[in-house]
C-alpha cells in the first residue's frame, strides 16, 4: 500500500430521511494508518454519514470509494453484495456502541473470534483457538475466559471482546461507534488506552464517531465537526480543538473540560 494514496475516498455523499437531512454533500479522504474523528451532537448526522461510508446504509448520493489491496480505487457502488460483505468480514471492521450487536451472545468468546478467522479461510481448529487465545491476551481478556460465552462478561469485556473480533484479520480499515458510550469512567479509560494502542501497533485506518470531544483529543489524528447533516469544520484534531472557527464548534469545545 502506498502511503502517499488515500485508503478511502468519500465523494458528496448524502442521505435523506423522507425530507429531513441525515448527511448532505460530504467528502473526505482517508490515508492509511489515519484516525478521523467525526464529532457532533445526537442527530447531527454522523453515525449516518458512518452506516454510508460503512455500507450498512444505502447513500441516495456521492461515491465511496476503497483502495483494495491489490492498488485498485474500487467504487463500492460497482461492487455485488457479496463483495462487500466479505470485504466487510476481512479487511474491514465495525465496533458497535452496544458490543451486543456486534458479537454471537450464545458462542463462546474463542468462537466469536474463531469466525472471522473461518471467514478468511481458516480450517485448522487448533490454529484458530490459539490465534483466539492470543487474542483475548492482547485485549486483556484472561486466556481462561475462552470457553465462557459473552453474556457472562462485563460491558467493558464484551467491547474488548468486539474489539479481538474486528481485529483477528488484520483490517486495514476500521469503523467505530461511539466504542466508549455507556461504561463507566474508569472502564472507558482503559479501553481507551488499549484502542489507542492497538491502533498505532497495527497501523489501523479509523473512521471514530463520538459525542466526547476528550475521546476524538486521544484517538484521532483529524476531526470533522458536524451539524445538521453537514460538515461545518474539519482539519487536525488539536486545531480544531484549541482553535475552533465556527461559532457551533466553539460552543461545543466550551461546553467540556478540556484535556
Amino acid at each position: 500500500m502506498n502511503a502517499e494514496q488515500p485508503l478511502l475516498k468519500v465523494s458528496n455523499l448524502s442521505r435523506f430521511y423522507g425530507g429531513r437531512i441525515g448527511c448532505l454533500d460530504v467528502s473526505f479522504d482517508l490515508w492509511p494508518g489515519e484516525v478521523l474523528a467525526i464529532v457532533g451532537e445526537s442527530g447531527s448526522g454522523k453515525t449516518t454519514l458512518l452506516n454510508c461510508v460503512s455500507s450498512r446504509l444505502q447513500a441516495q448520493a456521492g461515491r465511496v470509494e476503497y483502495r483494495m489491496r491489490d492498488g485498485r480505487l474500487r467504487a463500492l457502488s460497482d461492487m455485488g453484495e457479496a463483495e462487500r460483505r466479505f470485504l466487510m468480514r476481512t479487511d474491514w471492521g465495525f465496533v458497535h456502541q452496544n458490543p451486543a450487536d456486534g458479537l454471537r451472545m450464545t458462542v463462546s468468546a474463542g468462537a466469536n473470534v474463531g469466525e472471522r478467522l473461518m471467514a478468511v479461510g481458516a480450517r485448522n481448529y487448533g490454529q484458530i483457538r490459539d490465534t483466539a487465545v492470543d487474542w483475548l491476551e492482547r485485549v486483556e481478556i484472561n486466556t481462561d475466559r475462552v470457553d465462557d460465552p459473552p453474556r457472562a462478561f462485563s460491558g467493558g469485556m464484551r467491547q474488548r471482546l468486539q474489539i479481538a473480533r474486528n481485529l483477528v484479520t488484520a483490517p486495514r480499515l476500521v469503523f467505530m461507534d461511539e466504542p466508549t458510550g455507556g461504561l463507566d469512567v474508569s472502564v472507558q479509560a482503559r479501553l481507551l488506552d488499549l484502542l489507542r494502542g492497538l491502533v498505532s501497533d497495527l497501523g489501523l485506518a479509523v473512521i471514530l464517531v463520538t459525542h466526547d470531544l476528550a475521546v476524538a483529543r486521544l484517538l484521532s489524528h483529524r476531526m470533522m465537526v458536524m451539524k445538521d447533516g453537514r460538515v461545518i469544520e474539519a482539519g487536525l484534531t488539536d486545531r480544531v480543538l484549541d482553535d475552533p472557527r465556527e461559532p457551533y464548534t466553539q460552543l461545543l469545545v466550551s461546553s467540556i473540560l478540556q484535556v
